[in-house]
């Protein structure tokens, strides 16, 4: 018996063309082209129309130095239809990794004119502490709930008259209109632990559903954004260009300079680079 979900999503290929299952809907998706629409959540809308669906990602789990970063993304419209005007720009909010950087800060813009979002960061020294796949779950979770206060705050500031809105803008506290009807679709195929909400996970979910490619491209920006701050701060790292991945430039500058505060120590290339540099006496314990 399944608990604590309100679907069950499976996939299979048939022929050249991609097969979802979604509790007895079937949607088909054609391999040869990218896939992330709304075709998923508005199955989804059909069966639970109250229902809010909330798309999950990451970014940054692999890099040697930086925090993980996690976003959540909501589409504002009900019926999870794309205006015409905006469809050929909505085409370009797909898997994060398969657009360039400067598309990326465009549907950045984009995404939070449109979306609601939440973003969770979790830095290098947490990781550390608790490990990079408990690190991506707590920034999940920090994602979720920043987009459901986000949600909660919007939905009742519209609500207001314009004489009130500026004492919820203030910090008070108000129901979340959602009353818990929320269901996460999370990429990949791990599913977040001790949290009460509804979840599905979604493999390559960033490439077939919207809302979570969505997330993608703002946990991705964000990262990226940090990541270029930094690169100010160390310049002999090159962390504008590789973002804090292990690349060749980036283990040679590790080996010659050794690491800084925002290198993770539990990464093996970093650890190893710790030894060595206490080892000529340049790190002391």
């Amino acid at each position: 018996m399944r608990q604590n979900t309100l679907l069950h999503a499976a996939f299979h290929v048939q022929g050249d063309l991609l097969r979802m299952g979604i509790d007895g809907y079937a949607i088909l998706y054609p391999m040869t082209t990218p896939l992330a629409d709304f075709t998923y959540e508005q199955a989804l809308k059909r069966k639970y129309p109250s229902t809010l669906f909330l798309g999950v990602d990451e970014a940054g789990r692999g890099p040697l130095a930086g925090p993980v970063v996690a976003a959540a993304a909501c589409y504002k419209r009900e019926d999870y239809l794309i205006p015409e005007a905006l469809e050929k720009q909505f085409a370009f909010i797909r898997d994060s990794k398969t657009i360039s950087e400067k598309k990326r800060e465009e549907m950045f813009a984009l995404i939070q004119e449109h979306f609601h979002v939440g973003v969770g960061i979790i830095y290098p020294e947490t990781i550390d502490r608790i490990n990079i796949l408990q690190a991506t779950f707590l920034g999940m979770k920090e994602a979720v709930g920043s987009l459901r206060r986000s949600i909660s705050q919007q939905s009742t500031i519209n609500s207001l008259p314009e004489s009130l809105r500026e004492t919820l803008q203030a910090g008070q506290q108000y129901r979340h209109p959602d009353n818990g009807k929320v269901l996460l679709l999370i990429d990949g195929n791990q599913k977040l632990p001790n949290i009460s909400l509804p979840q599905e996970t979604v493999v390559s979910g960033d490439k077939i559903v919207k809302t979570i490619a969505a997330a993608s491209i703002i946990a991705k920006v964000t990262r990226d954004r940090m990541m270029n701050e930094y690169d100010a701060k160390y310049p002999q790292y090159g962390f504008k260009k590789h973002k804090g991945y292990g690349t060749k430039v980036h283990m040679e500058a590790l080996k010659t300079y050794g690491p800084t505060p925002i290198h993770r120590i539990s990464f093996a290339p970093v650890a190893q680079a710790v030894l060595w540099f206490k080892e000529l006496g340049i790190i002391r314990d």
